[in-house]
């Protein structure tokens, strides 16, 4: 679903939904807006998940990740990204950083986080795919829906319509 507004689907479904609160969220990706189903990642400054699962097919869906909030290095850049949108991807969502913020915003795909830096991330193989990620309030799930614009991030257990 890519006509939505996230002030909109709070409104129409209060009680429902849970709306990530208290962090500054950026855009960086070509896509303003995005949503789909949550995949999730939990790792700290190893973007190694990031980049397998983004490498896999993404059939409409939304990688979210938790980075514990780090800027200190970027989770994700042009060359992963570029792949997500290969892969079909509708966006990502990273409680960490980005980078190649120029290139991002040429691709169709959303890339929101909370800020960027030009340091790669370290490549340990660590990280955790597919279990419950806690920021901002809430804890999104595997599976659970995902909507993202320029007002924030909104999370469904189930599809809105």
């Amino acid at each position: 679903m890519t006509d939505f507004v996230t002030c909109d689907l709070c409104d129409d479904n209060e009680g429902k939904v849970s709306v990530v609160t208290g962090l500054h969220w950026k855009s960086f990706g070509g896509r303003q807006r995005f949503s789909g189903a949550a995949v999730t990642v939990k790792c700290f400054e190893d973007n190694s998940r990031v980049k397998e699962t983004l490498g896999t097919p993404g059939e409409g869906r939304v990688l979210v990740v938790d980075g514990g909030g780090s800027l200190r290095n970027a989770l994700i850049g042009d060359m992963i990204a570029e792949n997500a949108v290969k892969n079909g991807w509708s966006g990502v969502l990273i409680y960490g950083a980005c980078r190649d913020v120029d290139a991002l915003a040429e691709l169709d795909i959303g890339v929101v986080t909370l800020g960027c830096v030009p340091i790669k991330s370290v490549r340990r193989g660590e990280g955790h795919l597919d279990v419950p990620v806690t920021f901002g309030g809430v804890t999104i799930n595997p599976g659970d829906y995902v909507y993202v614009d320029n007002n924030g991030v909104v999370v469904s257990p189930s599809a809105l319509t």
